[in-house]
């Protein structure tokens, strides 16, 4: 994370970089009302004090694993798909070949590179307490210090960030898009903007929780904050089971 001091005006003008890209794999709950049940919901996802949590990153990659499938399923040449990844390995251009039982249009599809999660590092333990209904994050080493400060209310799902602006989620709908990255089957998202040039405090936030197949989540936070006059920007992406 990198700091340095600009005008207030400066923060405003930039923007953020954006998140795991959601396109037609996230759609959002129509309205702004969470649904019935969300309490419940948002407690399953949330991570517990303490809990063992993965770094992740975000990577562009081939979607191979579903071209491997497709061919699988209809009944297409081992022998082109052995070739294939053969030549993938090696660094060389992925040419069609009509033994694999696709048309050359699906398989141009399965070669457009996609975001994936991928870990990184070890697990760490997560430095988080709760007061009562309030979830605080504290400080952490290397990219966990990002959440660093905010507080999620579950009670009222509000997050507050230390630059003292919050908001409230909107919920997110289960996938069924084909060009989907990961399997989202649901979860909550915080979109947190505000300034004040009074106090030199502004920040530009988002929040996901994700839900997987399973009982697994993961975690993504970006912001890009002004604090006192002084800039920051960060991200960190965790995964955990729940």
């Amino acid at each position: 994370m990198k700091a340095l001091r600009v005008s207030l005006f400066t923060l405003l003008a930039l923007g953020g970089a954006a998140l795991l890209e959601r396109s037609s794999a996230v759609q959002g709950a129509a309205g702004t009302a969470l649904p019935a049940g969300w309490q419940s919901k948002l407690a399953a996802l949330v991570p517990q004090p303490g809990q063992n949590v993965q770094p992740m990153e975000q990577r562009s990659d081939l979607a191979l694993v579903e071209l491997q499938r497709r061919v699988t399923e209809v009944n297409g040449s081992r022998d082109a798909l052995r070739s294939l990844m053969i030549s993938f390995a090696r660094g060389e251009q992925l040419e069609y070949d009509e033994r694999l039982g696709i048309t050359r249009e699906e398989f141009q599809r399965y070669l457009v590179f996609r975001p994936v999660l991928v870990p990184t590092g070890k697990p760490t333990r997560l430095n988080m307490v709760r007061d009562g209904n309030l979830l605080k994050f504290g400080d952490a080493p290397g990219a966990l210090g990002v959440l660093r400060g905010l507080v999620l209310d579950l009670g009222t799902a509000e997050l507050r960030t230390p630059e003292g602006f919050s908001g409230k989620p909107r919920a997110l709908a289960a996938s069924t898009a084909a060009d989907r990255s990961i399997d989202i089957r649901g979860g909550f998202e915080w979109n947190v903007k505000g300034n004040n040039p009074v106090t030199q405090n502004g920040v530009k936030a988002q929040l996901q929780l994700l839900q997987l197949p399973g009982n697994q989540v993961v975690l993504i936070y970006y912001r890009f904050s002004m604090l006192r006059g002084v800039i920051s920007e960060g991200r960190v992406i965790l995964g955990y089971a729940r």
